[in-house]
């Protein structure tokens, strides 16, 4: 297997970089060969993507968190949002966010990371498509591959993007989302899943998910299933600030679907819109803010093959 390491270096406050002799040592004793590459800024990973697959890289294995993900997964829709071919994929731990590999069970130690990567059977998973507005109100379309959400998500991602990170992101998470719940304000959206009404109301947060974790470790999503071509839609509505901060705790532990003000639907296509064109609703899309509704997300089906 032609293997190369697509490392951020700059991933968990540098940890990534500082762990790289850690990286290199655990996938020598598991017999895996390799050569490295490094991201140089933001937005840079998916330029390496595009090297890894003129090189003939078989495997990718991404060094980061869930935004250095974001952008790798960048390189895997054309222009007109049709999904790209290339290297698969593997998970090795690092970052601020690690939430999409708590799906696959992937935890901290990269030993046992990169025995998984040598032994796994690489399975297809799919590729989220958004086309929202961006900040300048222009219509793009993004690739996510894990969760897009909006709402309180958007307006967290934010708080947490302009602050330090040193403290760890589930802390860094946690606190931003406290934050920002002190000054959030529910509007109105409506909400399509496959063209048919889901939601009219003010919401605290809606989360489209691919995978079942986002928020530095909020169990959103507890039955997503990343290969099945379909979101999980978790909707969070009508709910005081007491009673958004009442629910957190059950978030954690994935037990919320059920409660008053969650909702919960499943579908291939999402459409969200403000009631209220005035209304900034801000959108999160695997930890990054790229703009507001309106959105509508989609899946490619089996886009993406990941080794883990």
């Amino acid at each position: 297997m032609k293997l190369r390491v697509l490392l951020n270096p700059t991933a968990g406050t540098g940890s990534a970089g500082r762990r790289l002799p850690e990286i290199r040592q655990a996938l020598l004793a598991a017999g895996l060969q390799h050569d490295l590459a490094e991201t140089r800024g933001p937005g840079d990973a998916a330029r390496l993507v595009d090297e890894a697959r003129a090189d003939g890289v078989e495997c990718l294995a991404v060094v980061g968190g869930d935004g250095t993900l974001n952008e790798v997964s960048q390189a895997f829709l054309d222009a007109e949002g049709r999904p790209r071919p290339g290297p698969d994929l593997a998970l090795l731990p690092a970052g601020t966010g690690g939430d999409f590999r708590k799906t696959f069970g992937v935890g901290p130690d990269l030993a046992a990371a990169a025995r998984r990567l040598r032994d796994a059977t690489p399975r297809p998973i799919d590729l989220g498509v958004l086309t929202l507005t961006d900040h300048q109100g222009r219509q793009i379309r993004r690739a996510f591959i894990n969760v897009a959400s909006f709402g309180l998500g958007g307006l967290t991602d934010r708080i947490v993007n302009q602050s330090p990170k040193w403290l760890g992101g589930k802390v860094s998470f946690f606190l931003g989302a406290l934050r920002a719940m002190a000054v959030y304000r529910n509007l109105p959206v409506r909400v399509l899943v496959d063209g048919e009404p889901c939601l009219e109301a003010p919401v605290l947060n809606v989360a489209l998910a691919n995978g079942r974790y986002f928020g530095g470790g909020m169990h959103i999503a507890p039955n997503a299933d990343p290969s099945d071509g379909l979101l999980d839609v978790i909707a969070l509505y009508d709910l005081t600030r007491a009673q958004g901060i009442g629910l957190a705790a059950k978030i954690y532990r994935g037990t919320h679907p059920g409660s008053p003000g969650v909702r919960v639907a499943r579908g291939r296509v999402v459409e969200a819109a403000p009631l209220h064109s005035k209304d900034e609703v801000l959108i999160d899309m695997d930890g990054e803010t790229p703009g507001r509704l309106p959105l509508r997300a989609e899946l490619a089906p089996g886009a993406l093959r990941l080794r883990a």
